[in-house]
């Protein structure tokens, strides 16, 4: 009887997804039935109803629509151009250069849109058909487009390192952004390591022409992406600073993109309207899984299903490196079926206790968390990041499928890297002493 409610949550979810209940639905659902094994109709239902309308009263989740609405703005703004034409003088005369560029623009342009989306979307729409030009493969170029475009999502700022400040009980926003910048910076390098492998396989050659490189032209094109670069700066230092929160370094990122887009002549009042209307519409996406996973989280910790878990995993052992790498292919399978938010919201007071009892950092098991989880955005069936990709690049998933696989390894590594060398993620918040 102890683990019946763990069954009918897996059982009730599973079996709504596999019949094409949307996600929200299916965990709202699968939480309210979970919730009807100790608790009857009426009062389970007026709980669920209450958690869920309580967990969205917060003010750090008010940097969701912000930042969400600053990507838009950033990505209709002209600075992917910007960053495409400074990471073509840094990168764009090594082998494989156009995939090169690809992977260091979705690095810069995550460090400053935060969205893993919008990344794909931009970098797909303006390197894909160049790198068609150059004789890259259709489904190389998109594989390469949708595994980085998850640097975005460890890379600050970031929506999702809200989403797991907010489920782990308060964990500092300041250092988690902190935290994400090597782990990300690293996934990019190891993407790069395999796009160049892969490139000389293939024949790729660099993209450099005459101009194109040089210190001249990395000075040209840098000055020309400062003005999106400094955005970073402008929110990350003021957050590492104590000089605003991060929700209000969200507005102020609303704010200065909005400027910025006018100034390029890039955005205009016609255009304003449906930028706004696309942020609504993604918000209000965001925050129904957001709403409907506290739900499940509270269901989870009633019938005490974290604790159930804790004693299973630390009945099979209580060594940290077993128990992460179990907890990491828990997190790789979840992520393969679930998407990124809702698999935050619910699986961290899960697994955070259990990680905790072991002395691991909860900032460090966040990056690990998140960086386990982006894996999964880009594999089938609810990989968004994945559709996004192929739907730009005009192939499918069947056919990216092959060029995927070394970049999923890369990644892979790079996850167990992170892991299990906790200094990558807790240099920068200790150096910083946030």
């Amino acid at each position: 009887m102890e683990y019946f409610p763990v069954l009918v949550l897996l059982i009730s979810f599973i079996g709504l997804l596999a019949i094409g209940v949307p996600v929200a639905w299916s965990i709202s659902i699968s939480a309210l039935l979970t919730m009807l094994v100790s608790i009857p109709f009426l009062p389970a239902t007026t709980t669920l109803a209450q958690r869920m309308g309580v967990g969205l009263d917060s003010f750090a989740l008010l940097a969701i629509p912000f930042f969400i609405l600053a990507g838009n703005l950033m990505n209709k703004g002209g600075m992917a151009h910007r960053l495409i034409a400074f990471a073509k003088t840094l990168v764009g005369a090594l082998p494989g250069g156009l995939a090169l560029i690809n992977i260091t623009a979705a690095m810069l342009m995550g460090a400053i849109a935060g969205s893993a989306m919008a990344s794909a979307s931009a970098m797909g729409s303006i390197l894909g058909p160049e790198m068609e030009k150059e004789g890259y493969s259709k489904e190389f170029g998109a594989a390469v487009n949708i595994t980085s475009a998850t640097t975005g999502l460890i890379i600050p700022p970031s929506n999702i390192l809200i989403v797991y400040s907010l489920a782990s009980g308060g964990v500092s926003i300041a250092a988690l952004f902190l935290a994400g910048y090597i782990p990300g910076i690293l996934a990019g390098v190891f993407l790069m390591i395999v796009a160049m492998i892969w490139a000389k396989k293939k024949g790729y050659t660099g993209h450099a022409k005459k101009g194109d490189s040089g210190i001249l032209a990395i000075v040209k094109t840098f000055v020309d992406a400062f003005p999106s670069l400094l955005l970073l700066v402008i929110v990350i230092g003021g957050i590492v600073a104590g000089i605003f929160t991060a929700t209000e370094a969200s507005a102020i990122a609303v704010l200065y993109s909005l400027i910025l887009g006018f100034v390029y002549k890039e955005i205009s009042f016609k255009t304003l309207p449906n930028i706004l209307l696309d942020s609504s519409v993604t918000t209000a996406m965001v925050l129904l899984l957001i709403a409907a996973s506290i739900g499940m989280s509270w269901a989870i910790s009633y019938e005490n299903i974290p604790q159930a878990t804790s004693d299973v995993l630390l009945g099979i052992s209580d060594n940290v490196i077993v128990v992460l790498l179990i907890i990491n292919a828990i997190l790789l399978f979840v992520g393969i079926f679930m998407d990124i938010t809702p698999a935050v919201l619910i699986f961290t007071p899960i697994f955070l206790p259990v990680v905790t009892k072991l002395g691991i950092d909860p900032i460090h098991f966040g990056i690990i968390m998140i960086f386990n989880l982006c894996i999964g955005l880009c594999t089938p069936p609810v990989g968004s990041v994945l559709f996004v990709g192929v739907g730009v690049a005009k192939t499918s998933i069947q056919k990216v499928i092959k060029p995927l696989l070394p970049l999923f390894l890369a990644m892979i590594a790079a996850l167990l890297l992170i892991t299990y060398v906790s200094q990558l993620t807790l240099w920068l918040p200790s150096l910083f002493d946030v």
